[in-house]
C-alpha cells in the first residue's frame, strides 16, 4: 500500500492523481452549490484557490530545493513539471466555468468583471497554455532551451503578478486576502535571493 501512494505522488502519476482530484473536487462544489450560477461560481472560487497553491509550489521549488535542500522539498522539484501542468489543468476548468458563467449568465458575468480582467486575464491563459505545451522533453527540445527558458520566465512571471493583482484588489473587501499575497511576495523573495546566491557562488569558482 505504501508503495502505491509514494508512486502515485511521483512524476507523471502524479499528475494523474492531481486530477483526479481536482475533477472531483470540482464536480463536488458545482453539486453541493446546487448547479446553475452558483454551482459555477463555486467552481471558479475552488479552482482559483488550488490554481495559486499548485503555482506557488510550482514556483517556488526550485528556489526551496537550492535554499533549504530537504525531502520536500527536493520533492518539488522533482515534480515541478507535474505540479506546473496540474496548474494548467486547474486553471483550465476555471477558464472552462467562467465561459460557462458567461453564457448562462451573461448579466452577473458582466457584473463580476470588465474588459480590462477579460484581456488581461486571456493574456495570462495564452502563456499558460504555452508553457503547459512546452512542459513535455519533445517540445522543449523543439522550442529549444533558450527559448524555452525565457517563456516559462515571463509567463510565470506574468501568472505571478496576475495573481498579485487578482488578490490584492480583494484585500479591502476581505483581510484573509493578504495571506495569499503574502505567499505570493515571499515567493518572490525565494527566488530572487536563490537567483542572487547562484550568482554568488559562480562568480567565486
Amino acid at each position: 500500500m505504501r508503495t502505491f501512494v509514494s508512486k502515485s505522488l511521483e512524476s507523471w502519476p502524479l499528475l494523474g492523481t492531481l486530477a483526479v482530484i481536482l475533477i472531483a473536487a470540482t464536480a463536488a462544489a458545482y453539486g453541493l452549490a446546487a448547479g446553475d450560477s452558483d454551482g459555477l461560481r463555486s467552481i471558479i472560487r475552488l479552482t482559483a484557490r488550488t490554481s495559486l497553491a499548485l503555482f506557488l509550489m510550482a514556483f517556488a521549488a526550485a528556489a526551496l530545493a537550492w535554499l533549504v535542500p530537504s525531502g520536500p522539498t527536493r520533492w518539488l522539484r522533482r515534480n515541478r513539471r507535474q505540479l506546473g501542468l496540474s496548474f494548467a489543468l486547474s486553471h483550465g476548468i476555471h477558464l472552462v466555468a467562467i465561459i460557462l458563467l458567461a453564457r448562462h449568465d451573461p448579466l452577473l458575468f458582466w457584473q463580476l468583471t470588465n474588459i480590462g480582467n477579460v484581456v488581461s486575464g486571456g493574456l495570462a491563459y495564452l502563456f499558460i497554455a504555452a508553457m503547459a505545451a512546452t512542459s513535455f522533453d519533445r517540445s522543449a527540445a523543439w522550442l529549444g532551451p533558450r527559448a524555452w527558458r525565457l517563456l516559462h520566465w515571463t509567463g510565470g512571471h506574468y501568472v505571478w503578478i496576475s495573481f498579485v493583482v487578482a488578490n490584492g484588489k480583494r484585500v479591502p473587501m476581505s483581510a484573509w486576502y493578504l495571506l495569499p499575497v503574502g505567499l505570493l511576495a515571499l515567493v518572490l523573495v525565494l527566488r530572487l535571493v536563490a537567483r542572487f546566491r547562484v550568482s554568488s557562488r559562480r562568480a567565486t569558482i
